[in-house]
This record gives C-alpha cells, structure tokens and sequence, in this order.
C-alpha cells in the first residue's frame, strides 16, 4: 500500500514538474529558426462605419544567404541575428519569459511611412496558455491582453485594447485584434510551412 502511494506522489510530481516546463516560453533563438520556414498571414482593418482602411496579407520568410539565416519580410531583408538579439527594453512587445499572469508595461515610439510620428504605451497582460485555432491550424498559444493609449503627432490620441495569441512553437503570433476607438483591425495566420 505505501508502495503505491509512493508511486501516485512520484508521477504527481513528475507530472507537474513536466506542466511546469510548458508553462513558460523564453525568446526564440537563432537555432530554433530553419532556412525554409514561411508564415503567411491575412490582415483587415475597418471601421465601425464599414470603411476599409487596410486588407491584404503579409508574409515573412527564412532564407539561407552564404549559411547566414536571415528574414525577408515585404520591404526589407533582415539578418535572423538581429532580430532573436536578447530584448534590453524594461518596456518590451514581449517580457520573456512569458508565463500566465506575468504583467509587464509596454511602450513603443514610433514612426510611419509617411513621416508621421507617435507613441503606444500599453498595460500587458497574459491571460492564458491553451489551445487556440486559426486558419494555419490548432496550436499552443498565450493570450496576451494590452490596454492603453496611442497618439500621434497628427493630434490623434484613442484608447488602444490589443489580444495576442502567441505560439511559442511558431515563434510569432497567430493572431491579433486592435481596438482604437472606433477601428478594428484583425490579423490572422492562415499558412506556416517548415520546409
């Protein structure tokens, strides 16, 4: 009988300890990258009168360039080093490692094509870690809420609510939703391949 029970704390304890381990994501790192890998996503963004303001996809992909992996996004191609470089921000997109119930400010300057300039300074939260489904399949994924502010230097200034989905296996969100004021915008993975 102690036997058993000996039995029953040991595999309660290897099966926590095993939860415990998928419980937190640290960043993506070089070697967890293979030249090949392609994510696609569609995009949309409207207004709560039906304007159209954006719609398309996006698309990013790894390439091997003289054994160098780097990362072909649609205006630039970017060595993988600097993008998996550890994050130094105390306000980052992403607070590694990210664990449920992890809190973090994130703040962010900004500036767009067209000159125009601004900041987002949002209170992060992740909410859970589950199984979530998108076009591109079923995957492990946080959800990670942000509320807060965005201005820019047009005098624009809306109360900003932000969801990730996050798939640490993917090593990038598999979707998002934004809320200003009176603007939705949704983004959605719809292809990952691994070659």
């Amino acid at each position: 009988m102690k036997k058993g029970i000996a039995f029953v704390i040991l595999g309660t304890l290897l099966t926590t300890g095993a939860l415990a381990e998928t419980d937190f994501s640290q960043q993506p790192a070089l070697a967890d990258y293979k030249d090949g890998e392609k994510w696609i996503w569609k995009y949309k963004g409207v207004t709560t009168a039906g304007e159209i303001r954006s719609e398309g996809k996006d698309t990013k992909q790894i390439i091997s360039q003289n054994g160098v992996l780097k990362m072909v996004t649609q205006h630039k191609t970017i060595p993988l080093a600097d993008i998996v470089k550890p994050v130094e921000s105390k306000t980052p997109r992403y607070s590694w490692p990210l664990q449920v119930g992890k809190k973090w400010t994130f703040e962010q300057n900004w500036k767009s094509e067209d000159g125009t300039e601004g900041s987002t300074i949002q209170d992060a939260e992740v909410l859970s870690f589950k199984e979530e489904t998108v076009q591109a399949g079923t995957f492990m994924a946080y959800t990670i809420k942000y509320k807060g502010k965005i201005t820019n230097s047009n005098g624009y200034s809306a109360d900003t609510e932000d969801i990730h989905l996050y798939a640490p296996r993917l090593k990038t969100f598999i979707k998002l939703t934004q809320i200003q004021n009176d603007f939705l915008y949704l983004e959605e993975l719809v292809n990952y391949t691994a070659e």
